[in-house]
């Protein structure tokens, strides 16, 4: 990778406010974050007894985000004081990236689950079951733990959560698409194959025309949420390759180092917007188990409310 030669990437310096910011926005995601997963994890493990599809995703999706909740501390405390890369902060940069990837894949699993019961109700009886989410969630804990292990184990750079500008170009674009544009793809395909689906309903005068506008709402918001957490630090991250890759100027490199740090922010506050996701799984799982349809509407209406995170 052909970084500027007017510069070292070593001697980039985040602008004072941004630091400013970043430290403010990983304390306040910490706190909300905190109680907001806390509150989750009461409501899934002492209020909703049945485990089902959508519960396996979505409580592995509070552990993933409260596991990233935990590592902001100390990345504020790293990155104010510009600490070196130690023990400490590798272990930091570890959690904080396997569980961000987890959480990224898991709201991808929920779309794919999502949409399978939608388009293909008569295969979904065969492909879902709670075990079976749980051993999707299982290797994909294991496949993200070993691929960025392998990943840090091999960066270089001298002070905490710096960009490893020595890593071949390859790798860094493979990284690009299997941690954004390869979720990002799945979960923009299912949702809008999803929302057109459930449109069609809405236009046959369907007898859950209410439950299907909820449902249609709750899509659009997770979609919206995903959007504008992850694709500013996508577009970051992809430019500042590409001028990283040209040679940019130092000025250029400087501005996009700036830019990636508060997106990074923006990217983690999701773990707090995950909270609205479980609150209406919950809330539209027992709508569900309270309506009065026939059993076989109920067969089919619970998966679009409850995968609608």
């Amino acid at each position: 990778m052909n970084v500027s030669n007017n510069c070292s990437v070593t001697n980039l310096e985040l602008y004072h406010c941004v630091r400013l910011i970043e430290f403010a926005l990983y304390n306040l995601i910490f706190f909300f974050g905190a109680l907001f997963n806390a509150l989750a994890l009461w409501v899934f493990f002492c209020k909703i007894k049945k485990w089902t599809e959508t519960k396996v995703y979505v409580i592995n999706l509070v552990f993933a985000d409260c596991f990233v909740i935990c590592t902001l501390p100390f990345m504020a405390y790293l990155l104010w004081n510009k600490s070196t890369r130690n023990e400490l902060c590798q272990f930091i940069e570890a959690m904080y990236v396997i569980n961000m990837v987890v959480s990224i894949y898991t709201i991808s699993f929920i779309s794919i689950d999502r949409y399978i019961v939608i388009k293909h109700p008569l295969k979904a009886r065969t492909f879902r079951s709670p075990s079976k989410a749980a051993l999707l969630c299982g290797l994909l804990w294991i496949s993200v733990i070993i691929g960025v292990t392998l990943q840090l184990w091999q960066r270089q750079a001298t002070l905490c959560f710096q960009k490893d500008t020595t890593a071949p170009a390859t790798l860094s674009l493979l990284s690009i698409f299997f941690v954004f544009t390869l979720p990002l793809a799945i979960l923009t395909f299912c949702s809008t194959e999803v929302i057109r689906n459930l449109k069609r309903r809405l236009n046959t005068n369907s007898p859950e025309e209410k439950l299907i506008q909820k449902a249609l709402h709750v899509i659009y918001a997770n979609l919206i949420v995903f959007l504008v957490c992850f694709l500013p630090a996508y577009v970051g991250i992809l430019t500042r390759f590409i001028m990283e890759s040209v040679g940019a100027t130092c000025f250029l490199l400087q501005v996009m180092k700036n830019f990636s740090s508060v997106t990074r922010c923006i990217a983690t506050s999701n773990c707090c917007l995950d909270s609205v996701c479980y609150y209406f799984v919950t809330k539209e799982f027992h709508e569900v188990l309270l309506s009065k349809h026939s059993t076989e509407k109920t067969d089919q209406i619970p998966p679009v409310q409850t995968h609608t995170c």
